[in-house]
């Protein structure tokens, strides 16, 4: 039966996403060779949807986990770009981007809450990320 929780992402969340032997973090002992897993997250949702929220909260366990965290804001995220607990998670090392076109048309400032840019970041994060998920 229900319970009406909602679940928050913990260290059981990355069993699927880095199995075995991947590297988690730096200084790792063993076969991790010492490397930082990079981590790239795209949330599309608004900030009041669930789908943001645990975005947020991965992105905060990974960070928690040691990994270098990317996150790109697209589409309705862009204006949560100044949410407290993504703010929150930048100063604690979160690299942060928001789409400027999709901050423009919403009328939002551009300022430096985010690192914001084009869809070819996105791009480059899938393409130089060692896992990509996305949050819609």
């Amino acid at each position: 039966m229900p319970t009406g929780r909602v679940a928050r992402p913990g260290p059981s969340c990355f069993s699927g996403l880095f199995p075995g032997n991947f590297p988690l973090a730096r200084g790792g002992t063993g076969d991790t060779l010492g490397l930082m897993a990079k981590l790239g997250i795209l949330i599309s949702s608004a900030p009041d949807r669930p789908a943001f929220r645990h975005g947020v909260r991965f992105a905060e366990a990974a960070l928690g986990r040691g990994l270098d965290v990317y996150l790109y804001c697209l589409d309705d995220a862009v204006s949560g770009v100044r949410d407290a607990d993504l703010q929150g998670l930048k100063a604690k090392g979160l690299k942060l981007y928001a789409c400027a076109y999709g901050a423009h048309q919403r009328g939002l400032p551009v300022d430096d809450s985010a690192a914001y840019a084009g869809l070819t970041v996105v791009s480059d994060l899938v393409a130089g990320t060692d896992r990509f998920v996305s949050f819609d």
